[in-house]
């Protein structure tokens, strides 16, 4: 008989991708924990999991018993808060966000959908929560689209240009448009977040601009605090924008990126978060319209 234990022990292993941090997650030995995988295996009569010493992944038939345990463990959590304030319990959401994500949008979005709730944000690069929302790891990931993406499992949220960000006394402020070339004597600060850096480069080097760097980083914050600084200069997303730093356009540079919301499919039915609130999605997508009109429009 299938118990709840090897319910645990599986989807502890899909959440964490790994039988080590699987093991510690939910507090077990690792011997005990692939005992317990191979027990529920030998009980549905086939392998669940690929394991190899690089990652541990779904076989065929563990991705289609991956939404029946998510299932059993929402019902077991059900029947486990029943009688004792079960209307209370807000229903576990896991959001996986890029490193360019703007904050104050999270934070607007966090906001809102806390009261209906448990969130947990995972953030990382956009390939690793791809991997994580394919294996079940993530409800949902705000991502930036690629192009043509689109399906049931995709929702659009808002579109934006880069732009160069320079310090608002620097030289070239005033200025509404430059050449590329014109650059060249510049420093320059890479964000390592952006989703456009390798094209970003090339561009510049077509076109003979060899920068020195002042700053290679992954926090947005740090790199544009220091453009504000004078430090250097370096491109972003228009919503990214903080005081003390103006965009500046430079010719031919014309990335745009559209930042969007894709979904588990086995995650069919979002919960509603009340009987008098709006749907999550619904929610959400007021807020990034919202975000447009007064960060990306408004500063265009």
């Amino acid at each position: 008989m299938i118990k709840r234990a090897h319910i645990r022990q599986f989807l502890a292993v899909v959440d964490a991708g790994s039988f080590t941090q699987a093991a510690l997650r939910i507090r077990v030995t690792q011997p005990a924990l692939s005992t317990g995988i191979a027990e529920l295996e030998k009980l549905v009569g086939t392998p669940l999991f690929i394991r190899n010493r690089r990652q541990i992944r779904l076989t065929e038939a563990g991705g289609r018993f991956l939404p029946i345990a998510r299932d059993l463990e929402r019902g077991f959590r059900a029947a486990d808060g029943f009688g004792r304030d079960a209307d209370r319990q807000a229903a576990e959401l896991k959001l996986g966000i890029i490193r360019s994500a703007p904050g104050e949008l999270l934070q607007a979005i966090a906001a809102a959908l806390r009261p209906g709730f448990s969130i947990e944000l995972v953030e990382n690069s956009d390939s690793e929560l791809r991997s994580a929302l394919g294996s079940g790891r993530l409800h949902m990931a705000l991502v930036a689209l690629r192009d043509g993406e689109c399906g049931d499992h995709v929702v659009p949220l808002y579109e934006e240009p880069l732009a160069m960000f320079v310090a608002a006394d620097h030289p070239l402020a005033g200025r509404i448009e430059v050449a590329p070339e014109e650059l060249a004597a510049e420093t320059m600060i890479a964000r390592r977040s952006c989703e456009f850096l390798d094209a970003t480069s090339r561009f510049f080097t077509r076109h003979g601009v060899r920068p020195r760097f002042a700053l290679r980083s992954e926090s947005d914050e740090r790199c544009l605090r220091m453009v504000a600084a004078g430090v250097g200069i370096t491109t972003a997303p228009m919503s990214l924008a903080i005081e003390g730093i103006v965009p500046l356009k430079v010719a031919g540079y014309d990335f745009r990126r559209e930042l969007g919301l894709l979904l588990d499919p086995a995650w069919r039915a979002l919960p509603e978060i009340g009987p008098r609130l709006a749907h999550p999605l619904e929610i959400i997508g007021a807020i990034a319209t919202e975000w447009r009109r007064t960060r990306v429009d408004g500063a265009s």
